[in-house]
């Protein structure tokens, strides 16, 4: 088993292993003493996995409940935190109880954020079931639910307890998921890590998917060494949002018909192709980032315009007063981040658009 260790406002460990879903109550008690738990799922995954890990978390000695809802981003939304947090009422939680995540990323954000805001705040676990959950949103305490008006504009920095990466079921998920994880994993890379880029970009399956462990420990160390520079979101990290002001418009505009690691990877290649076009970056960059991503099965452009995505990314939770930051990328392994004023953002986003 594999551990990483986050040093942050509430330090925790990342544990990557096989079956950990079947020992997540044994290894939730070494950080927290049994007491009430509720699993929160989407109905989906808790047709898969619930059973297993309310058992496991009864078999550990805690009182183990679970509350479910639609699978789908369109389920993160107020409405169904507030059904999250009566049922925590309902069953009598108080500060010395948790709450577990089980799902992939929309899981996470909400259940991350009722327990943020139940009672003030209580303890809770991440034991992500998709590849993107796992690289992303797992770690690093942000959570949030969408507003009419925008992406995870409501939301928290609340530090899980402990983070349980099963690697089992990570290489059980369709292509599709796979995929979804893949845009999170080029993000990282072109962010930080040339060589995983290379792996991630060879065109032999076997090679891209050779050794899921290293694979997502490099991700997560990426992330690690961002969240402990800048936990709050307020300079280095924001880094880690490349790709993502023009992914969160494409999602928001399209009604989430792109999903999450869909839009992340349209933003990437444009935010890239428009780096080229506005001097940041060398021909080529695009290409390179292009080519990956049609390897791992995503899109890479959309046939929404500038325009058409403008209003939405004025919207987005990131701006400071009337200005944006970019994260622009100069070449594989670099980025810089480039604080932009709205003139300045549609120039950017229209250097990225489709002919």
């Amino acid at each position: 088993m594999r551990t990483i260790h986050i040093a942050a406002s509430r330090s925790y460990d990342v544990l990557l292993d096989e079956g950990l879903l079947s020992r997540s109550g044994r290894l939730a008690s070494h950080v927290l003493p049994p007491s009430r738990v509720m699993v929160i799922s989407d109905s989906t995954v808790s047709a898969l996995f619930g059973g297993i890990v309310l058992d496991s978390f009864a078999r550990a000695g805690y009182k183990a409940f679970s509350f479910t809802f639609e699978p789908g981003e369109r389920s993160k939304t107020l409405a169904t935190l507030g059904g999250a947090l009566n049922a925590l009422a309902r069953a009598g939680f108080t500060r010395g109880d948790c709450v577990a995540a089980l799902g992939g990323g929309v899981v996470g954000d909400l259940a991350g954020f009722a327990a943020a805001v139940y009672a003030r705040g209580i303890p809770f676990l991440q034991l992500p079931t998709t590849l993107l959950a796992a690289v992303d949103s797992s770690i690093g305490g942000k959570t949030a639910v969408n507003l009419d008006a925008g992406k995870n504009l409501a939301g928290a920095f609340w530090q899980p307890s402990l983070t349980l990466c099963d690697t089992a079921v990570m290489r059980g998920l369709p292509a599709h998921l796979q995929a979804e994880g893949a845009a999170e994993m080029i993000k990282h890379a072109t962010l930080a890590d040339p060589e995983l880029f290379a792996r991630l970009a060879n065109p032999d399956p076997a090679v891209r998917s050779d050794n899921l462990e290293d694979t997502l420990e490099r991700n997560l160390m990426i992330k690690r060494a961002l969240v402990q520079a800048d936990e709050r979101d307020k300079g280095v990290r924001q880094k880690l949002n490349l790709g993502h002001t023009i992914g969160h418009a494409v999602e928001t505009v399209s009604g989430h018909g792109y999903t999450h690691g869909q839009a992340v990877a349209i933003g990437l290649y444009r935010i890239a192709r428009a780096a080229e076009r506005m001097g940041y970056a060398g021909s080529g960059l695009s290409d390179s980032i292009r080519q990956v991503l049609t390897l791992t099965g995503l899109p890479y452009n959309c046939p929404l315009t500038a325009d058409d995505l403008l209003t939405a990314a004025r919207l987005d939770k990131k701006r400071d007063g009337s200005a944006t930051t970019l994260v622009v990328p100069r070449g594989i392994g670099r980025c810089d981040l480039v604080k932009v004023d709205d003139e300045g953002l549609a120039e950017w986003f229209r250097a990225g658009s489709p002919d």
